[in-house]
């Protein structure tokens, strides 16, 4: 038999939902009052409607202007993105940040997704926070040794620096905070055959701690945050972990992604996502993983499908070799993804689509063959014959093939 869910996953859920509701009602009312004070304010003025009231005068006197004073904030960093020709650079990786930029200088790219919070769950760089040194996810020797000269080194370039923050994937967590994990039905934290603990979504103490990590990233000046693993692992069964049943996983994954937005609202960086590529097309593939692909074109500034060639089954997109015909599958890919965007009324359409390219050779792929400049290339013209501009390449170890890039 099955154990009912008592944790403090679904305890925390249920609250902040009634929380959020509570807040909905609060902003009503608090529209209520500001109408009857302009109602006030506008009666209070003189016949003539040309000067206050004398109330009204010592009200917004110099004695009480500093009431509304705010301290000038500067938001240069935030500044639109471009259009998107990005490297993913592994944290680890940055200490050769010099010849990547001089690439980046010598061509069109013009954007570096770089690590904050890696896949193992430290952060890359030193900090202060409580939040994140409870957790011990910040090492004493991080990834990232400088991360300030790091960021000096991509403004002065003009290279536009966005975040990678793995979200609920978690090794680091669990040591501290078991209860705020993917459990098994006997309350023990949950591994995957490859070792891996996950954050469990439906717990709102990790919202907040990855809100945490958000935060860390726009104080160093990163200007978009980027989602990854923001869903669920594809072993986890409803008999082999212990989550709600009567809160879906794309649902709790939706809500997460509107908290997320509230939240850096204020800060004017950009919100992104990572999706897995099979989303597009498969919707057993979303209810598992958690990741409706209309609804994170709805909420956030831009969606990144992951549809490296190498990655599809024989067959996909009527290829019987994936891995040896990117321009097909690349373009086969994005026609879904643009026949699922028009689904969407015009005026909820938000994200710009911004696809994750293969330059690696996937050796474990039978058949399959050597990416190349040539391979690069034919990926990059299926992004622009979808009717699109923006791409990431996808290198794991940041050895790009440099000559994707120069134009003849």
């Amino acid at each position: 038999m099955k154990k009912k869910l008592t944790s403090p996953a679904q305890y925390s859920y249920y609250t902040y939902r009634n929380k959020k509701n509570h807040k909905k009602k609060l902003t009503m009312l608090a529209t209520i009052f500001t109408f009857l004070l302009m109602s006030y304010a506008f009666l209070a003025y003189d016949e003539t409607h040309k000067t206050p009231s004398a109330d009204l005068q010592k009200f917004f006197s110099i004695e009480n202007i500093g009431d509304f004073e705010q301290n000038s904030l500067s938001f240069d960093i935030h500044k639109d993105s471009p259009n998107i020709k990005g490297l993913y650079v592994p944290a680890h990786k940055t200490y050769n940040i010099d010849e990547l930029i001089q690439l980046a200088n010598a061509t069109e790219i013009n954007s570096f997704v770089i690590d904050v919070k890696d896949d193992m769950g430290y952060l890359t760089f030193s900090s202060n926070n409580p939040a994140l040194l409870a957790a011990k996810s910040v090492r004493k020797s991080p990834k990232i040794p400088d991360i300030n000269a790091l960021m000096d080194a991509l403004y002065k370039n003009n290279i536009y620096p966005i975040a990678r923050i793995v979200t609920f994937k978690d090794n680091i967590v669990d040591t501290n905070f078991p209860e705020r994990m993917v459990l098994d039905h006997d309350g023990n934290v949950y591994e995957t055959k490859g070792k891996e603990t996950w954050l469990n979504p439906y717990n709102i103490e990790n919202w907040e701690y990855i809100l945490e990590v958000c935060k860390e990233a726009i104080r160093v000046g990163f200007k978009e945050i980027q989602f990854d693993y923001i869903r669920f692992h594809e072993s986890m069964t409803s008999t082999r972990v212990n989550l709600p049943d009567d809160i879906s996983r794309t649902e709790i994954i939706n809500e997460f992604l509107d908290y997320m937005v509230e939240n850096l609202e204020p800060y004017g960086v950009r919100v992104s996502a990572d999706v897995f590529g099979t989303i597009i097309t498969s919707k057993i593939d979303a209810q598992v993983l958690g990741q409706d692909y209309k609804s994170f074109v709805q909420r956030l500034d831009a969606v990144y499908p992951m549809i490296y060639p190498s990655h599809y089954a024989n067959g996909s997109f009527g290829q019987k070799n994936p891995d040896l015909n990117p321009y097909e599958i690349i373009l086969g890919a994005l026609k879904a993804s643009n026949e699922v965007i028009r689904q969407i009324p015009l005026e909820e359409r938000k994200a710009q689509i911004i696809p994750y390219l293969q330059d690696f050779t996937a050796t474990w792929v039978t058949p399959h063959q050597d990416y190349t400049a040539k391979q690069l290339q034919q990926q990059m013209q299926a992004v622009y014959d979808s009717i699109l501009n923006d791409w990431v390449f996808w290198n794991g170890a940041a050895s790009y093939t440099t000559d994707a890039f120069i134009e003849e």
